[in-house]
């Protein structure tokens, strides 16, 4: 007898694999509506999937006609029952496209919509792990669950050039509501791709070259601007912690203190960021100084540096940062 669930959760992966393979494949260029349409059915197969295993067989089907079984949407609210959850809001931003992929799509919509769908793709791997204790990197390794991104930039006067006003007026309606989303939620919604440019008098810490002279080749003007902390360092010590943790136990990452197995705590962290100066570093933390006594906040650069700090040694580096 067919196992129902498990066919789901066969074809689920299946849409999930042909979802980054159409979008990681240059010469395709139907690849935005085409990872929209095909992430879209690997989350309503494998949202199906687990409402049969918590609910039963017949909340997959409508009531009033049982040989048709729910959509997206229904398995959404079934199982993303806040509507204020950034995970749901990007499903939903993101089912809006496919749904409108018979339209004009224009390569444009890729900038726009890429942050969502690389959150889409982690939450997707979160989600079938905890409800189905699947990992998708046993199917795909980890480096292809990151998409190939576009690195140009979306110019409004670009747009309005070479589109008609109503295409035009669209997709930067489009672009606006994205970015508004992107700024009041947090990864789950979507990763944004932010460029972030120093300058530093040691050559052997930059990866590229310019020159401050007008007449150069390569010409840059020295341009101070004010960058909102909120932003650029969002994290509490607190919520570094869970994340660190969260990662550790995702990876499978045993870590060790005086040779006990342990969770990665406030007193590690709290070494991590004496031993390693971290505070003091404006690339890691931000001290907010308008209170009585400073408070402070860290970047997703200072989570991923203790991670791979940790991963260098995980048996033995709590123990020598404390000594």
């Amino acid at each position: 007898m067919i196992d129902l669930k498990e066919k789901l959760l066969d074809k689920s992966i299946e849409a999930f694999m042909m979802a980054i393979e159409i979008y990681n494949k240059p010469s395709i260029q139907y690849r935005v509506e085409g990872f929209a349409i095909f992430i879209c059915n690997a989350w309503e197969l494998m949202l199906k999937a687990y409402i049969l295993k918590r609910d039963g067989n017949q909340y997959i089907y409508f009531r009033d006609k049982p040989n048709r079984t729910i959509s997206l949407i229904n398995c959404i609210e079934k199982v993303f029952t806040n509507d204020k959850d950034p995970l749901r809001i990007n499903l939903e931003k993101i089912i809006e496209l496919r749904d409108q992929s018979t339209h004009l799509i224009t390569e444009e919509y890729e900038m726009v919509y890429v942050p969502l769908f690389q959150s889409c793709i982690l939450n997707f791997n979160e989600k079938i792990k905890s409800f189905h204790d699947i990992d998708m990197t046993d199917y795909i390794p980890q480096n292809f669950l990151t998409l190939s991104v576009s690195m140009k930039t979306l110019k409004e006067t670009e747009i309005v050039a070479k589109y008609p006003e109503e295409i035009a007026t669209r997709l930067l309606e489009y672009k606006a509501k994205i970015d508004d989303l992107s700024f009041n939620n947090n990864e789950k919604f979507a990763i944004r791709i932010d460029h972030y440019h120093y300058l530093t008098k040691d050559k052997g810490k930059a990866t590229s070259f310019v020159n401050v002279d007008s007449t150069a080749e390569t010409p840059v003007k020295i341009i101070k601007e004010l960058q909102d902390p909120n932003n650029t360092h969002k994290y509490t010590a607190k919520s570094c912690i869970e994340l660190i943790r969260k990662t550790l136990n995702k990876e499978k990452i045993a870590v060790k203190y005086r040779g006990v197995p342990t969770k990665f705590t406030n007193f590690h962290f709290t070494n991590f960021c004496k031993y390693f100066g971290i505070k003091e570093n404006p690339k890691f933390c931000y001290i907010h100084r308008q209170y009585s006594s400073p408070t402070y906040s860290y970047s997703q650069q200072a989570i991923d540096f203790i991670i791979g700090e940790i991963k260098k040694d995980p048996e033995n580096i709590l123990d020598n940062i404390k000594k």
